[in-house]
């Protein structure tokens, strides 16, 4: 059991369980750009995060470790079985603009924000990218959490510079780091 102090606009507790919710997969591809896949970008930089949470002790559930399609209700019900969990769901962005770049983390409720602003931060300490900032977002998954819930979005399929950071692991794999860090802040409330 992990205890959680002094988060502002979170409610105190403890992190039982951190619920990693890779986007996308099976027929679902979400973005892509050729031969990169979205589905398979988020359940890579998943694994990874699972990872780097295990060694750190944290308990960890996926909502997928294969490219296998999960519907949304199911990914939210799988989060909302952990009482005191945090729920992560991972994604790579994609935009007709094809100028666009960068990282972006979204919550929906209130309690919910200091857990995006700490991974946000994370990221951004381990991966040269744009700051697209914290944002508030009606996504099902977020909406329909009962736990503190963000869905990070891991740069843009769509540019072709992120592109190609993207389809190396050592991108990634910071990814990964940089959320787990932030998880890990999250959970000290510094």
């Amino acid at each position: 059991m992990v205890i959680v102090a002094g988060l502002s606009g979170a409610s105190a507790g403890y992190i039982s369980r951190v619920v990693i919710d890779p986007g996308h997969g099976g027929d679902d591809r979400g973005g892509r750009s050729g031969k990169v896949y979205e589905k398979h970008l988020a359940l890579d930089t998943a694994l990874r995060l699972e990872h780097y949470l295990q060694a750190e002790g944290y308990r960890v559930t996926m909502t997928r470790k294969s490219d296998t399609f999960i519907s949304l209700p199911r990914r939210a019900a799988i989060g909302n079985r952990y009482r005191g969990a945090i729920f992560v769901s991972l994604h790579y962005n994609y935009t007709w603009r094809r100028s666009v770049s960068g990282l972006e983390t979204y919550y929906y409720s209130a309690k919910s924000k200091p857990l995006a602003e700490a991974i946000q931060q994370g990221m951004l300490r381990r991966v040269k990218a744009s700051n697209r900032g914290v944002k508030s977002g009606r996504y099902y998954v977020l909406r329909a959490s009962r736990n503190p819930a963000v869905l990070v979005e891991c740069g843009f399929v769509s540019n072709a510079r992120e592109r190609s950071l993207m389809k190396q692991g050592s991108y990634r794999d910071a990814v990964a780091r940089g959320i787990a860090e932030g998880i890990t802040k999250y959970r000290s409330g510094s």
